[in-house]
């Protein structure tokens, strides 16, 4: 058996078994390319010779194991292999912390241009989990100072492993902190992907998903609790020319008609994906009023 007849047994299982795609990939086939090349440490992308290598048969038990297991228990392959994509990069990830979709890695590829008049000198990526934002973003600016922070001491360890395995100890901290909590001083850019489904919601979710932490998915008030904390708290902790990027995914349309005043713009993706919004530290000041109603 080699590569390709490896890709095509599994996706075959996938397609029978109709799981539920969403992290990382969206139908089978890219599901099983995914298993099979992150087990046998192949580049993805790779050539046609791949393709036909060989697949030992300790090599299939393997991924036959962690099939059964995708299939029978709905557990994501970013858990099983531990490893996650996201902005180009790859992150380690377990069941501690949600795994990596957010579409800001579209903004963190574009340097977050045209939101930034000029690179940031200290970021904080609050609600952090597997660090894969705030660690991308202090990939995309050299010179920055990046804290990433979470309630979460388990969720923490992963970060810290991840800001190891990108090299990044001397310019990137993690912190455990309830939002602002135990974090001092001002940032040029803050960058969230908060909790922001409510239990309704979080019941009606695929298997796939319920998998993942509900730390890091479940806020009050219909999901709108944490984005709210936030938006009432980030302009203390922002410099005079500071920029929060918050993610709500589709809690976005709640927060639209209950704040229809409120100044923030609503960014757009070319690669899919919504909710997304930017807004000053001056306009979250004058938004105070509002946003205490």
């Amino acid at each position: 058996m080699n590569v390709k007849d490896s890709v095509e047994q599994l996706a075959q299982r996938f397609d029978r078994a109709e799981l539920f795609y969403g992290h990382g990939t969206d139908n089978a086939w890219d599901e099983a390319v995914y298993l099979v090349f992150t087990v046998l440490g192949l580049p993805f992308g790779a050539d046609s010779d791949v393709s036909a290598q060989e697949v030992t048969a300790e090599q299939w038990q393997m991924l036959d194991v962690l099939a059964t297991r995708r299939v029978q228990d709905h557990t994501p392959v970013a858990y099983l292999v531990n490893e996650a994509w996201f902005a180009g990069l790859a992150f380690y990830v377990d069941e501690r912390v949600l795994i990596p979709r957010s579409p800001i890695a579209e903004l963190i590829a574009q340097g977050y241009e045209p939101l930034l008049h000029q690179p940031p000198s200290r970021v904080l990526d609050l609600c952090t989990g597997s660090g894969c934002i705030g660690i991308a973003t202090a990939l995309c600016f050299s010179q920055a100072s990046v804290e990433l922070a979470d309630i979460s001491p388990l969720a923490l360890d992963v970060a810290r492993h991840n800001i190891e395995r990108h090299g990044l100890g001397e310019r990137v901290t993690a912190h455990e902190s309830d939002l602002f909590a135990a974090l001092k001083g001002t940032y040029d850019l803050i960058v969230s992907n908060p909790p922001y489904v409510s239990a309704a919601e979080v019941a009606e979710l695929p298997a796939e998903y319920r998998q993942e932490p509900a730390l890091g998915l479940l806020s009050d008030d219909e999901g709108l609790a944490i984005p709210l904390q936030i938006l009432r708290q980030a302009a203390d902790y922002l410099s005079e020319q500071g920029l929060l990027v918050l993610e709500l995914g589709y809690s976005w349309a709640l927060l639209a008609q209950r704040y229809p005043q409120l100044p923030v713009m609503w960014l757009d993706f070319e690669n899919g994906g919504e909710g997304v919004l930017a807004i000053s530290r001056a306009e979250l000041i004058r938004a105070q009023a509002v946003l205490r109603v």
